[in-house]
């Protein structure tokens, strides 16, 4: 490996990813909102707070169990809003399209994202078109970025994570990496596996109904749950420990694990998310979480237990106690 070649592991969103964001973006670009590591940045403009992200989604298969690249790209960007406590608003969206691609293939596309802009609450107000030659890209590309409106009083980052914070899931995990894996080597399980793809604005303004205290709110797409927080517990400086028993997990994923080998904590997500929440508002955001429909299988899986350098422990089903770190080299290319 030559040290001046960027790998498929630098996109992962493990310790590669970590790595060139920290060491190489964030040293030319580095301002008070790239520091906070966060899904999107929260500006303040004459007195109204607006989040504002942006994503590019290369996902293969284009079209898999669950969703497709155009429904991926809508929620996903949907969601990096939510993660910021925003209410998203407006995206918009530019394709790279390699020259013989189907029309009717992008017509699909298309519509699955009117569909999934309508579904989230959304509208795609503007956009590009680019189309290269035949071999300059594979397939299709599409970036989205969004803005919302974040209400007053609402703080929430990665670095705000606070000794005593309740977290929490809301729902099974690694379904979206094991429905692209078993889509793209075509797998077949006895249950079938769908992705979660799905938008988690409304479930985060439910949650936002009974606290406007929740500190930390993040997606684990890739890297997974594992990569996740120990991002965010190295931004707060916080030792995090998690049950594994508490970890909800469906059968089908944790079988599908088993025979090939994979870790669910590492697997991607894309209807997802990790809250940080203090023990005061704990239960109130767990029970509102749970009348969501977005939410009906969230779970409490730890607690941020100290101040520390950013320590992430699993205490394990058979009693013992291993330290969990970022995702390390590329899992599964391509995820989203």
């Amino acid at each position: 490996m030559k040290e001046d070649e960027i790998l498929l592991s630098h996109g992962s969103g493990g310790k590669l990813s970590y790595s060139l964001i920290k060491e190489l973006f964030l040293s030319h670009f580095d301002n008070p909102y790239l520091e906070r590591l966060d899904d999107g940045a929260v500006l303040d403009i004459e007195g109204v707070r607006l989040a504002y992200t942006t994503d590019s989604y290369t996902v293969d298969p284009l079209f898999f169990k669950g969703g497709n690249i155009g429904k991926l790209a809508v929620y996903g960007t949907v969601n990096d809003l939510a993660m910021c406590g925003a209410k998203p608003l407006y995206l918009s969206c530019s394709f790279i399209i390699e020259e013989g691609f189907p029309l009717s293939s992008l017509e699909k596309i298309v519509w699955s994202m009117k569909e999934a802009s309508l579904i989230a609450q959304v509208e795609i107000v503007t956009g590009d078109t680019k189309v290269v030659n035949k071999g300059a890209a594979d397939k299709i590309f599409i970036n989205t970025s969004g803005i919302g409106v974040v209400r007053e009083g609402v703080n929430i980052s990665g670095n705000n994570a606070q000794v005593g914070d309740l977290i929490m899931v809301n729902g099974p995990i690694g379904n979206h990496g094991i429905a692209i894996l078993s889509e793209r080597e075509g797998l077949k399980f006895e249950t079938a596996i769908k992705s979660d793809t799905t938008p988690l604005s409304s479930l985060v303004i439910d949650m936002l109904e009974v606290s406007r205290d929740i500190h930390v709110l993040r997606d684990p797409t890739r890297g997974g749950l594992a990569t996740t927080l120990k991002e965010i517990a190295l931004s707060s400086q916080v030792e995090v420990e998690i049950e594994e028993e508490k970890i909800p997990i469906e059968e089908g994923v944790r079988a599908a694990c088993e025979i090939l080998g994979y870790d669910p904590l590492y697997l991607a997500n894309e209807g997802k998310l990790v809250a940080f929440v203090p023990p005061k508002d704990a239960l109130a955001v767990l029970s509102k979480m749970k009348s969501n429909k977005y939410g009906r299988k969230s779970e409490i899986i730890g607690r941020v237990m100290k101040r520390s350098e950013g320590i992430v422990y699993l205490h394990t089903a058979i009693g013992g106690k291993r330290i969990i770190d970022m995702l390390t080299g590329e899992q599964l290319p391509r995820i989203c």
